[in-house]
């Protein structure tokens, strides 16, 4: 009886092993490291977000489809003001278009999973520094990969699905330089609760100072 308890108990040991290494190739499978991303192995925060992926690839068939082919590059926590957390999820720039198809439903969908939490994507890109004249690289930088386009490109990033429609620089008495962003004000009531976590994810990812508005709407008397 004890040695046939000991077979039974050895291979449903064996199919645990067996069911977890598919579920880590699953997981490692969302996860996608362009040239410019981390070496290092997933972290319990990317871990996360591809078993969240997984999870609604599985569950919502809304997003079976779209999902299926999307993956993510990394993921980190960043803090917000207030003692909040937001967690930006860089992904492969070439998969940016799919993303946008699905990107508002797959944020909700994060955010409950990740409820103490701001979800945001950005896509993986890559800055090239100026050439100099003993440069070795010879050929033309990209604009694409200025410091510059990489920038104004994560602002547009952070605050998909609205629309940018107005900067504003202004330089204190110091020198220090903060930037204003105005957006889309008919994105007012969906995107209101945001803000904070957009200027402190900004402030990491660039080290720039931004603070996002909504402009007023005119009111109308008679």
């Amino acid at each position: 009886m004890s040695a046939k308890v000991s077979k039974q108990a050895i291979h449903r040991r064996r199919r645990q092993k067996d069911w977890a290494s598919i579920i880590k190739m699953s997981v490692t499978s969302k996860i996608f490291r362009t040239a410019n991303a981390p070496r290092s192995p997933p972290d319990e925060t990317e871990s996360s977000v591809a078993q969240a992926m997984l999870d609604l690839e599985n569950n919502v068939p809304e997003l079976k489809n779209e999902l299926r082919a999307l993956q993510i590059s990394a993921a980190r926590e960043v803090d917000v003001r207030g003692g909040k957390k937001a967690i930006v999820i860089f992904v492969p720039v070439p998969q940016l278009k799919a993303y946008r198809k699905v990107q508002q439903r797959l944020t909700r969908e994060l955010e409950k999973k990740f409820s103490d939490r701001h979800v945001v994507f950005v896509g993986q890109r890559r800055v090239l520094p100026k050439p100099t004249r003993n440069s070795r690289l010879k050929q033309k930088r990209p604009r694409s990969r200025t410091l510059r386009d990489v920038h104004d490109r994560i602002l547009e990033d952070l605050v998909f699905p609205t629309d940018i429609v107005g900067k504003r620089t202004r330089v204190a008495v110091d020198n220090s330089k903060l930037l204003k962003v105005f957006l889309d004000a008919k994105d007012a009531t969906s995107l209101e609760y945001k803000l904070d976590t957009f200027s402190s994810v900004y402030r990491r990812l660039t080290g720039k100072e931004v603070v996002f508005e909504f402009p007023a709407v005119p009111t109308h008397t008679d």
